[in-house]
């Protein structure tokens, strides 16, 4: 990976994003929690949720990743509050595509997600991206 490589994929508002993630820690009394590990690198997130009538009430997530598995994290800590699983799940999947098939960017209020449009050409970060969506996912089915 070059300097300009590097200088593109960790830009300015990723760093600004990875800075601040909303809700991090974690719940007093989730109603579901899931644990995500990226095996390539060793990025984990921890999330826990709170439902009502099928959505997300109360989140909170435990961050250990890389600076753009930060930054997805601050994005859908964003976002998250009122979601369902339906629209987690979506969110999700179209993420995945966007980096893996070259995919659109997630519909609204999602796009946040558009900034890490430059981690496509690098395939061993996907996974560090997809953590909090996946953990998100995974806590609301428990919780269901």
């Amino acid at each position: 990976m070059s300097d300009s490589d590097l200088i593109q994929l960790y830009s300015g508002r990723i760093l600004e994003l990875a800075a601040d993630i909303p809700h991090l820690g974690r719940l007093p009394a989730p109603d579901g929690t899931a644990r995500k590990r990226s095996p390539l690198c060793g990025s984990t997130v921890t999330v826990d949720v709170t439902l009502k009538d099928g959505q997300v009430t109360g989140f909170a997530q435990d961050v250990k990743a890389c600076a753009l598995g930060q930054a997805s994290a601050a994005i859908l800590g964003q976002v998250v509050i009122g979601r369902n699983l339906a629209e987690l799940t979506a969110a999700r999947d179209a993420l995945k595509a966007m980096l893996k098939d070259a995919g659109p960017v997630p519909m609204a209020p999602f796009s946040g997600y558009e900034i890490l449009i430059p981690a496509r050409d690098y395939k061993n970060r996907h996974a560090s991206i997809l953590l909090a969506l996946d953990a998100v996912c995974e806590a609301v089915a428990q919780a269901e």
